[in-house]
């Protein structure tokens, strides 16, 4: 682990805070004794006092909005995405321009909960920072040249850092794989789908660790390189049945007995000419065919220890928040 002093809490602006990762994030952050601020859609006034953190009304596409939120900052997570996998193109690029315009003016860091989308099958079985990124996809592009964009400013003077990890579950994770493909939310566990093939390895994270990650981070950002990428070792699944085992293993404790079956891509593919978000998951079935894993040897340099939950208390916890539990409603997200 590096020596080093670690940064006072300060002031951050959650872009995505209603999301899963930047919801996780903001919290975590507060919890940590930071000033926490959230810029979101749809609030009924200007401003609110909620849960411990400000809530500012505005539109990350907006780069008035995100200045106005940002004034002050020492750091700005941007975790907002596109709902449902939806226009991508039109949207990721100009919030992250927005987001390095206003951190530049602000002298703030910018963190970025990063995704395994980046990387296409020339780089794995194994991702470190530093493997090949040659995506086969949109998504996958779009974000390679979000990390340019990125690299570039932290040339000019602003802090980055990227966290990237596995494909997230979690109480409050939203849409995912765990939800969306191996469970139903709000119905009791009677079937655990596998989306993979057989024997394929499979990379989880699950969203308190890596929010934590991201908080211990933050504290360590003045040592850090300008530009500072680290991958998550999360969970890793090494035949693809693990993450449905631990499933099966948690619904039996609370009175069920699921069965495992496989997921239906051929039902997908039909569906998905008339269905955007299924449309998207079909382009992602590439990392269910081939194992990737990630290695987090970076980030045990800097932290000493990766946070990681046990897998069965992970899944149990996501299971409860997903509604999928005895007496457990969904829950909510903090605003829409």
């Amino acid at each position: 682990m590096k020596t080093i002093d670690a940064g006072r809490p300060g002031t951050a602006l959650v872009l995505g805070a209603t999301g899963g990762v930047g919801g996780e994030t903001a919290r975590q952050l507060r919890d940590a004794g930071w000033g926490v601020r959230a810029l979101v859609r749809g609030l009924e006034t200007e401003t609110a006092q909620r849960d411990g953190m400000t809530w500012l009304r505005g539109d990350a596409m907006r780069r008035r909005d995100v200045a106005r939120a940002a004034q002050g900052c020492d750091v700005i997570v941007h975790a907002v995405n596109p709902p449902g996998y939806r226009r991508w193109s039109e949207l990721v690029l100009p919030m992250i321009d927005n987001t390095i315009a206003v951190a530049a003016a602000q002298g703030a860091a910018i963190v970025l909960p990063g995704t395994i989308y980046n990387y296409g099958p020339d780089a794995f079985p194994v991702l470190t920072e530093t493997s090949p990124q040659h995506p086969l996809t949109r998504k996958g592009a779009i974000r390679v040249e979000l990390e340019h964009r990125l690299q570039l400013a932290s040339g000019q003077g602003v802090r980055v850092i990227v966290l990237r990890a596995g494909d997230f579950f979690g109480p409050r994770a939203g849409n995912n794989w765990f939800s969306q493909g191996l469970v139903k939310p709000g119905q009791p566990v009677r079937a655990v789908q596998l989306p993979g093939e057989p024997g394929v390895g499979h990379q989880w994270s699950y969203l308190p660790d890596v929010a934590r990650a991201l908080v211990q981070l933050l504290a360590r950002r003045e040592a850090l390189p300008p530009f500072a990428a680290f991958h998550m070792a999360g969970h890793w699944d090494p035949d693809g049945t693990q993450m449905a085992a631990a499933i099966v293993r948690v619904a039996r404790r609370h009175g069920m007995n699921p069965r495992l079956r496989a997921f239906p891509w051929g039902l997908l593919r039909l569906a998905a000419p008339f269905a955007p978000t299924l449309r998207e998951l079909m382009e992602m079935r590439y990392l269910w065919r081939q194992p990737l894993r990630m290695d987090n040897a970076r980030l045990v340099e800097w932290l000493g220890a990766e946070p990681h939950t046990p897998r069965d208390e992970a899944v149990e916890a996501t299971l409860c928040g997903l509604g999928c539990l005895p007496g457990a409603p969904i829950q909510a997200k903090a605003l829409a």
